[in-house]
């Protein structure tokens, strides 16, 4: 069985975030590196467009937290908290916040993007244009890098997709470049 077929049987084949029944796909909670049945959500693509794009958010749809913040999975949770939290001005949410509770290594998982930080306190990645990078985003190299501590260097305009950000330095992300995982500085990569 897939993962699409066992996401579909786990949520009863509607989104579960909101209980929608149309639009279904895998969404995988960042950081992408926890994947599969347990990192995944089932969701529609309302909420997927709005998770992905934050000023697409419309607060009244999100009032379907307040009973999928209950979910006994923990991706669904995270992505509550996260979603709660990023809505917190509206008023309504910050008391749902006050009543969910997270495990301690669900609510790493859920801080992991940076969500419930003061704006301030958010550690951002930008490329060279000043793009912000997200995890998951594909970039290309701007310029020939010599890899620490191997005789590789990766070329200007190679790929590196699905990249993932160190959330303790905006200077610093993560890829795969012919197969080997190097940590690359922000400003030699354009967002593709």
């Amino acid at each position: 069985m897939g993962l699409l077929e066992e996401l579909q049987e786990r949520s009863g084949n509607i989104c579960e975030l909101c209980g929608a029944t149309e639009g279904l796909r895998i969404y995988e909670v960042p950081p992408v590196s926890t994947g599969g049945l347990d990192g995944s959500v089932l969701a529609c693509d309302t909420c997927i467009t709005q998770i992905e794009d934050p000023d697409s958010v419309d607060a009244n749809h999100w009032r379907c937290l307040n009973d999928s913040m209950w979910s006994e999975q923990d991706a669904v949770k995270v992505v509550a908290w996260r979603m709660l939290n990023r809505l917190k001005s509206e008023g309504w949410p910050q008391d749902l916040l006050d009543m969910m509770y997270l495990e301690d290594e669900v609510l790493e998982w859920a801080k992991a993007t940076g969500e419930g930080k003061e704006e301030g306190e958010q550690v951002i990645h930008r490329d060279v244009n000043g793009l912000i990078l997200e995890n998951g985003d594909s970039v290309v190299l701007v310029k020939d890098l010599k890899v620490k501590g191997s005789s590789m260097v990766a070329k200007q305009g190679t790929a590196v997709r699905r990249i993932s950000l160190d959330r303790d330095n905006a200077e610093y992300i993560e890829g795969k470049v012919d197969g080997q995982h190097i940590v690359i500085i922000t400003k030699y990569v354009k967002k593709l």
